[in-house]
């Protein structure tokens, strides 16, 4: 039996423990990427195939006549062709709940840092201006307390749950949206009563047809100036050209986005113009913390063991 990892320095630059691979059939091949044109030849004759972002087509599955499984380093499942996968009888498996504590972290340290303009102040403090104007320093950007504001949720898995406990520890309120969609929920209110009412909207949704393009002019239109936007989820659910214009006409104090529609953006993207105020865009990373890393490995392990057993832990196909 063989076992290939075809992009493992996407997920570790040598700071993961992979023994966790040990009790596989066969030892992992390691590979630190995979051109598009070397994975027909490294998955052929392949039983068990280990990836993070590789894209796998319909061709390239009908050309491994060996593959079994496929096992996903992360819980988005859409770069492998999922409909050719269950033609074949090759079993897919995601990992779940493995980066919780790494997103609620990097959320919050947008809102805090957005919240508290702290590069701003920092840069006040470098190039001189404290020292010219001590007096007016602490007035050059407005800073508010969380306690009694609004936070509302988009998505209320582990996630979402996970931003929504530590606003409460803020001392802020919390309403959840109802499922783009779907049908309402007890206890639930609708994106256009959310968008109104938060003062801070954290997205934690997966990219569907019913949530692509959630948040454009018409939705940023109904949010308060005052409000921010936090985006770990998915870069599609928002309209980069519109959240832009909005923040240029100062109609949103910010915006905290760790994701775009297209990573990563080689052709540019409208939110990584420099002269967008109160905007923090991250290379999606917030998952990267080496501890969610290592269980993402570990969850990986764990499914593909259980499907050698005939299980479907973590199965999506």
């Amino acid at each position: 039996m063989r076992a290939v990892f075809l992009d493992y320095d996407t997920v570790s630059n040598g700071d993961l423990d992979r023994s966790v691979f040990t009790r596989m059939p066969a030892p992992v091949e390691y590979f630190g990427t995979t051109e598009p044109g070397e994975i027909g030849e490294r998955i052929r004759d392949a039983e068990i195939v280990l990836l993070n972002k590789v894209k796998l087509a319909r061709g390239q599955l009908e050309e491994a006549a060996k593959l079994q499984v496929i096992a996903v380093a992360g819980t988005g499942t859409d770069n492998v062709d999922l409909v050719s996968a269950r033609e074949r009888g090759i079993a897919v498996c995601n990992v779940r709940g493995y980066c919780t504590q790494s997103v609620v972290q990097h959320a919050w340290s947008m809102i805090l840092s957005l919240t508290q303009h702290l590069p701003q102040f920092a840069r006040l403090t470098m190039d001189g201006s404290w020292v010219k104007n001590a007096e007016s320093t602490p007035f050059a950007h407005p800073i508010r307390e969380l306690a009694g504001c609004t936070l509302g949720v988009v998505g209320w898995g582990d996630l979402g749950r996970g931003v929504a406990k530590i606003a409460e520890a803020f001392g802020m309120q919390v309403i959840i949206a109802n499922r783009p969609g779907e049908a309402a929920l007890p206890g639930r209110v609708d994106l256009a009563q959310l968008l109104k009412a938060a003062d801070v909207v954290s997205l934690h949704c997966p990219l569907t047809p019913a949530t692509r393009g959630m948040i454009g002019a018409r939705e940023l239109a109904l949010m308060k100036p005052g409000a921010l936007l936090i985006n770990t989820a998915r870069g599609a659910l928002v309209d980069g050209f519109a959240l832009a214009k909005a923040l240029r006409e100062r109609r949103l104090a910010g915006a905290g986005i760790d994701v775009l529609a297209l990573e990563p953006p080689v052709d540019g993207d409208p939110l990584l113009d420099p002269d967008i105020p109160n905007l923090i865009v991250t290379p999606h990373i917030a998952w990267a913390a080496r501890e969610a890393r290592q269980r993402c490995l570990a969850d990986m392990a764990a499914n593909i063991e259980d499907f050698l057993r005939g299980g479907r832990r973590g199965r999506v196909v």
